[in-house]
């Protein structure tokens, strides 16, 4: 038997599929999910990889989040793909990068990503500031080098000094490596804690019947087996269709997921559980990007991944509760850009 589908059975003994009503269901129903789950913090992390995050890369990151000036076209930034105003996420099948070419996968949101085992479907980045530094490059997406982009950040005199500030002590702070560490710094500010859900979790009422009989149902089904952690997800890989594989339209043959990194035959098809935190802002859904509504994402995961026909009712009630995981974005205002000078590279197309 594959290991989820074990991890699934083994869950299905964790409460009794009842309606909830009582509140002693509730308690225990809380009880339940304390030890599957942990709310999202309410202050970001004060470092990553062992080095602290200070307020001056968090800075320098959120401009360089927001500065087209990253590609090659200058028109396209990281909050292009990634858009902190709509759920970290682009909310299109696959994301537009330069000379209008379309991605081969749907964006994943930005937002409480810090929290994520590795970044990109396919886990090829160890940690945000390697992911900062692929799309840049990516020619299908900002088509840029790493040369022309410290040469258009020295430029501008702004960032010279807010890069002298951000990295202290380096002779010549103004690299492509810490252009990706100050845009981590940042990121890790976008977190969304205080999600119904969450407040549930520290004893609140917040949910009501159909959202309690969902996250029953969540548990109980086995969704859980991959959902589950502070991200409700981001923290393993499992093959996108363990007892039934979606068609071809959800599931592209030409995109093996995994394999491409590992090229380890049983990594084909196999991609990082997706979070499912803020889940009803970031549709489409799945790495193809094909599939819109929420429910028709939980019906496709009951059968594919867990071999359960999920009747109507059922995942109108995963849905309900899935959508108490949207928490509070950080206020985020656009910041005015330092201007290009002379010898600031032009745009090129």
């Amino acid at each position: 038997m594959h290991a989820l589908t074990r991890l699934a059975s083994c869950l299905i003994g964790l409460a009794v599929l009842a309606p909830v009503h009582a509140a002693s269901d509730a308690n225990a129903l809380r009880n339940t999910a304390k030890g599957l789950f942990q709310p999202i913090p309410d202050t970001p992390p004060t470092e990553v990889r062992g080095l602290a995050v200070t307020e001056d890369q968090k800075e320098l990151g959120k401009w360089l989040f927001f500065d087209p000036r990253l590609s090659r076209s200058h028109i396209l930034s990281c909050n292009s793909c990634h858009s902190v105003g709509t759920g970290g996420a682009d909310n299109i099948p696959t994301s537009i990068g330069h000379g209008w070419q379309r991605g081969p996968r749907n964006s994943p949101t930005v937002y409480n990503s810090v929290f994520n085992i590795a970044q990109f479907w396919d886990g090829r980045a160890a940690d945000l500031k390697e992911q900062a530094m692929g799309p840049v490059q990516a020619s299908v997406e900002m088509n840029n080098t790493p040369a022309q982009v410290e040469k258009t950040l020295a430029s501008i005199p702004q960032y010279v000094d807010a890069f002298k500030r951000a990295f202290p002590g380096e002779k010549n702070p103004v690299t492509f490596e810490n252009m990706a560490r100050a845009i981590e710094a940042f990121e890790t500010t976008l977190i969304t804690p205080g999600a119904r859900f969450d407040k549930f979790l520290a004893g609140e009422n917040t949910l009501d019947a159909e959202e309690l009989q969902g996250l029953r149902l969540f548990v109980d089904k086995g969704c859980v087996a991959c959902h589950s952690g502070k991200n409700f997800g981001g923290q393993a890989y499992f093959p996108f269709g363990v007892i039934k594989k979606p068609g071809a339209d959800v599931l592209p043959a030409e995109d093996k997921g995994r394999f491409t990194v590992t090229n380890t035959a049983t990594d084909e098809y196999v991609f990082r559980a997706a979070p499912l935190r803020n889940v009803a802002l970031t549709a489409p859904y799945f790495h193809s990007g094909e599939v819109w509504e929420l429910e028709q994402a939980v019906a496709i995961m009951g059968s594919s991944q867990l071999g359960h026909e999920l009747n109507d009712k059922e995942v109108g009630q995963i849905a309900s509760f899935l959508r108490t995981l949207s928490g509070n974005a950080p206020d985020i205002v656009y910041p005015i850009l330092p201007p290009s000078t002379a010898a600031t590279p032009k745009p090129q197309h």
